[in-house]
């Protein structure tokens, strides 16, 4: 009996719950002169520091990121179509991972509070270390979801064995173009009300194969 090419496709997905929890805070000031607003920003920002300093030191956070203050005025128009005086901005970006989630969502609750303070949200996700792991696993169990999918094609037409002749990310069997890779959806909160108690949502992890047989 002659080969038999068969052509498959192996999907695995896992759900883990995540490991870190990373806040967005943006502090923004406004106002009529520079030198107020600079000032304003600082002393809403400095706070913020030394919080993130002080948790990072206790554990509580594993690493966070502060740019400098960006700092540019313009002349608004009012609704007459008459140009205002010239109001100067101020804004700061802070990035901070968390890995304690209670005192993640206590901190939240209470800079979100502070006035000029903004949090843009808390994405989940997990460590570089876990996450590789667990990509390996799930792209595995997806090429061996391939295997026994294709070795059940071949007993329903006769053949007793399939040999692999080509495995690939989905997509990239011969179509070089597509986007390779196991797939991981991260969970985002985004509602920073001072009341929201923030819970850690599982992520999903998929991998998907497209693989040729040789079955004989």
């Amino acid at each position: 009996m002659s080969d038999v090419i068969i052509t498959v496709r192996g999907e695995h997905e896992t759900r883990i719950a995540p490991e870190e929890g990373v806040v967005h805070l943006s502090v923004r000031c406004d106002g009529p002169e520079r030198g107020p607003v600079v000032e304003r920003i600082a002393a809403i920002a400095a706070p913020l520091r030394e919080e993130l300093a002080a948790r990072q030191a206790s554990g509580e956070v594993s690493e966070w990121s502060s740019q400098r203050a960006s700092v540019w005025a313009e002349r608004p128009w009012n609704n007459e179509g008459k140009q205002l005086p010239l109001v100067h901005h101020a804004s700061v970006e802070i990035v901070a991972t968390f890995t304690d989630f209670a005192a993640l969502s206590w901190w939240v609750s209470a800079v979100a509070e502070r006035e000029g303070v903004q949090v843009g949200g808390v994405t989940w996700q997990l460590t570089t270390a876990t996450r590789r792991t667990v990509e390996a696993e799930v792209a595995a169990h997806a090429v061996q979801t391939a295997v026994s999918r294709a070795g059940a094609y071949a007993n329903a037409i006769g053949h007793a064995s399939v040999t692999p002749l080509e495995i690939a990310d989905i997509g990239l069997l011969g179509r070089p173009e597509a986007d390779p890779g196991p797939r991981m959806m991260r969970a985002m909160a985004t509602d920073a009300s001072p009341s929201l108690d923030f819970q850690p949502q599982d992520i999903t992890v998929t991998a998907g194969v497209e693989a040729r047989f040789a079955a004989r």
